[in-house]
């Protein structure tokens, strides 16, 4: 059986995530540990203890999912089913950032930094209320494609994540994203939402924090992937370094292709898939798009148990 690591992405953040892991395995606390200091900051008592508005924030929600993801990471090294478990790795728009420090081509101080700064870029790249998210269920790809298009007019909207053969997110200009919503609806989606995002991720509005992505990535080092990392722009792996820097940037504006990414692991023999970190989002979308594949969840240490059962 080929199993691939998949790590979650923002929405999948809730307070208190990690802690379990922590208090169970050392090297899980040292995960936060080394987070803490890489941000010079508590980001682990926000994690645990804060308010969840403030860990909502991309900001702090990047780092801190990343952070989370680790940890299980650390916990299942700890209980002899790390990497070496995986043909590959991939993760959800931020989560490529985990998979791949997972596979040692950034390190982890490295990875909450560029998390931050990510965060912080993207956040400021539109004004508040400018842009808008929305996702169209029940329509595939091509057609909230095409309805995308259609409402953009001189504005941008675009399809920023195919998640899975019912759902596509969409992104750009408010005006411009409510318009795709009406459209989507008359094109027979079963519903188009408005998403609580504080940003437009993953479209064309998002240039100038592609801008200082590329700056921040070009000062880190970047190793080859032990482990073939599926890039989120290319829906194929990756393992050259030089490469893995230039599909980062590109990813700021560029699409989360995850329905493809799963498409091309069972296409190389995966069959099942671990969610490492919060939530199980991930899993869900997998079963939608592959309902062969098999699904597991490394989230606390409950499910580091029943893995290693």
């Amino acid at each position: 059986m080929s199993r691939a690591f998949v790590f979650p992405g923002q929405g999948s953040q809730a307070i208190g995530m990690g802690r379990a892991l922590a208090e169970a395995y050392p090297a899980a606390r040292a995960v936060f540990d080394e987070v803490d200091e890489a941000l010079g900051e508590k980001l682990s008592a926000l994690i645990w203890d804060g308010a969840i508005e403030d860990l909502t924030l991309t900001q702090n929600a990047q780092p801190a999912i990343m952070a989370t993801s680790l940890a299980a990471m650390a916990a299942l090294e700890a209980e002899g089913l790390g990497l070496a478990q995986a043909s590959f790795v991939a993760g959800h728009s931020l989560g490529e950032y985990s998979a791949l420090c997972a596979a040692g081509a950034i390190g982890l101080s490295d990875t909450a930094r560029l998390l931050r700064i990510r965060g912080e870029a993207m956040q400021a790249a539109v004004p508040v209320g400018m842009g808008a998210m929305a996702a169209l269920l029940g329509l595939d790809y091509a057609g909230a494609k095409a309805v995308a298009a259609e409402a953009a007019g001189d504005e941008v909207c675009q399809v920023a994540n195919d998640n899975d053969p019912g759902q596509v997110v969409i992104s750009g200009h408010k005006a411009a994203v409510e318009r795709a919503c009406e459209i989507a609806k008359a094109a027979g989606a079963k519903r188009a939402l408005l998403l609580p995002v504080s940003a437009p991720f993953h479209c064309a509005l998002m240039e100038p924090a592609a801008a200082v992505m590329a700056e921040a990535l070009a000062g880190v080092d970047i190793r080859t992937p032990s482990v073939p990392v599926v890039a989120n722009v290319r829906a194929e792996a990756v393992q050259d370094a030089g490469e893995v820097r230039k599909l980062l940037v590109a990813q700021v504006t560029g699409e989360v292709r995850w329905r493809e990414s799963v498409q091309w692991l069972v296409g190389a023999g995966v069959t099942e898939f671990w969610e490492i970190g919060a939530g199980k989002a991930l899993s869900g979308m997998i079963k939608r798009i592959e309902r062969e594949t098999v699904q597991r969840n490394a989230g606390v240490p409950e499910d580091i148990a029943a893995l290693k059962g």
